[in-house]
């Protein structure tokens, strides 16, 4: 794998973010124009609705299949950096810091985690911030 650093480390998956996001947009869409085609010509509404009800499940599947799993990610990440800060400080992170903080924490090597754990709080720091902020970055390749 090749070195990640701030400049490289968001991860796009063509196939979902392009493919999947624009294939169930041209539904959504398809789905609108077909109710308002038939609202228009007076014809076949119950199955142009329905087509509309699937497609809008459709955009719910898209919407939430995602956000859970990174729900879930968000939970593993949380207790790893949790235990990470706690065999190198002895203490649990402080409950202060957002889970955007915590999942931007995850970056920084073990030298300077604890230091950029305080300097987040106390300079309220944005997940963007602290990326940039760090010094040696420590790869993660399993998020999506």
């Amino acid at each position: 794998m090749k070195e990640q650093h701030y400049a490289n480390h968001k991860k796009i998956v063509p196939l979902y973010h392009f493919g999947l996001s624009l294939l169930a947009l041209a539904i959504f869409l398809g789905s609108c124009f077909k109710v308002g085609y038939t609202l228009y010509t007076g014809e076949g509404l119950p199955t142009a609705l329905l087509f509309l009800a699937i497609s809008v499940l459709l955009l719910f599947f898209f919407i939430f299949i995602r956000a859970n799993a990174l729900k879930a990610q968000d939970r593993a990440i949380r207790a790893e950096e949790n235990l990470r800060h706690y065999v190198l400080t002895g203490r649990l992170l402080d409950r202060r810091l957002t889970m955007q903080q915590i999942v931007a924490l995850r970056f920084a090597e073990d030298e300077e985690f604890p230091s950029l754990c305080i300097r987040s709080l106390e300079e309220n720091l944005s997940p963007d911030d602290i990326k940039k902020a760090i010094r040696t970055w420590k790869a993660d390749h399993d998020r999506l």
